[in-house]
C-alpha cells in the first residue's frame, strides 16, 4: 500500500475513532473544560496526530493509547460524580473574588487574575462597579458567575408581589416553506388557520422561511425574500388577551398600593374574577 494511502487510511481511522471517544466521554470535553479534561484533550489530540502520521507498522498502539485515555478519563469523571472529595482534589473548588462589594485581592492573587481581566468579566455580565455586585465567584472552569446586590437586581412581577400566566416556549411550525404538523398540532391549532394568518399579509405557505406561534397564539413569520415588506396587520385576538390580562395586573397593583383595607379586598376580588375571566375564554379566543 502505498504511504499516501495509508495514511488517509489513517487519518480517517483516528478521525471516527475520536467521535466514537467524544460520544462516550460526553457533552462536558465539548464545553468549558476542567484542568483533568483540559490536560485529557490536549493528550488525545496528540495521540490522534501520532495514529495518523507515524509510518512505523506499531501504529495502532496509538489507538490502544488512545482507548486507555478515553477509559482513565470515563472512570475518573464517574469517581468525581460519586466523591465530592475526589471532584474538589481533581477540580479544585471555586473561589469568591467578590463578596459584599468588596474586591478580594488575595483570591485575585491566588488565581492569577488582573484587575483588567476582572473588570472585563464584569462588563460581560453588563456589571461595571464592583460595588454593585454581592458576591462574584470564580468557577472551577474559570468562567465568573456574578450575583448583584439586591437594590441593583432587576424588576420583576415576583419583586412586586403579582401573579403572571405561564409562557410556554414559542412552536416553530414552519420551515423552509413546509408545514411541521406535529408542532402546530400541539400548539392547538390547524394548517388552514396558519393559511388565514398568512393571508392577511398577503403570504403563502411556500414563501416562508421560518414560522413561530407563541403562547398568546400570535404568527410570527420570516420570508425567504429579504426585501419583501409586510403591512402591519393588528392581531385582535392577542390584543384582547394582552388587555384582559393588563386589567387583571392592574387590580392587583391598586390592591397592593391601597392603603384601606376594604379597597384591598375589592381589587383582590376584581383580580381573581378577571383572572377566572381569562382562564375561560384564552381557549376561546384562538379557534
Amino acid at each position: 500500500m502505498h504511504l499516501w494511502l495509508e495514511i488517509v487510511l489513517r487519518t480517517l481511522a483516528a478521525v471516527l475513532f475520536l467521535l466514537v471517544l467524544t460520544k462516550v466521554l460526553g457533552k462536558r470535553q465539548v464545553t468549558e473544560l476542567s484542568v483533568f479534561e483540559y490536560i485529557t484533550g490536549i493528550t488525545i489530540g496528540n495521540l490522534a496526530g501520532y495514529v495518523s502520521l507515524e509510518a512505523e507498522n506499531h501504529w495502532y498502539l496509538g489507538m490502544l493509547s488512545l482507548g486507555v485515555w478515553a477509559a482513565v478519563s470515563l472512570g475518573i469523571e464517574m469517581l468525581q460524580m460519586k466523591s465530592k472529595k475526589a471532584r474538589d482534589w481533581i477540580d479544585g473548588q471555586p473561589t469568591v473574588l467578590i463578596q459584599k462589594g468588596k474586591i478580594l485581592e488575595g483570591n485575585l492573587k491566588k488565581e492569577r487574575i488582573t484587575t483588567d481581566e476582572l473588570m472585563e468579566s464584569l462588563r460581560r455580565k453588563d456589571v461595571f462597579k464592583p460595588a454593585d455586585v454581592e458576591f462574584a465567584v470564580m468557577e472551577v472552569s474559570g468562567a465568573i458567575n456574578v450575583m448583584l446586590k439586591s437594590e441593583n437586581q432587576p424588576l420583576t412581577p415576583k419583586t412586586l408581589g403579582l401573579r403572571v400566566q405561564p409562557e410556554h416556549e414559542p412552536q416553530v411550525v414552519i420551515m423552509d416553506g413546509n408545514i411541521l404538523p406535529d408542532p402546530l398540532r400541539s400548539s392547538g391549532y390547524n394548517e388552514n388557520w396558519v393559511k388565514k394568518e398568512l393571508a392577511k399579509s398577503n403570504v403563502k405557505i411556500e414563501d416562508v422561511y421560518l414560522a413561530q406561534i407563541d403562547d398568546s397564539g400570535t404568527l410570527y413569520f420570516d420570508l425567504f425574500d429579504d426585501k419583501a415588506k409586510l403591512p402591519k396587520i393588528p392581531n385582535g385576538q392577542a390584543s384582547l388577551l394582552a388587555a384582559l390580562k393588563k386589567c387583571e395586573a392592574d387590580m392587583e397593583m391598586y390592591g397592593l398600593l391601597s392603603a384601606d383595607e376594604k379597597e384591598k379586598q375589592q381589587y383582590a376580588a376584581c383580580s381573581k374574577q378577571l383572572q377566572q375571566l381569562i382562564d375561560e375564554v384564552r381557549p376561546l379566543i384562538y379557534q
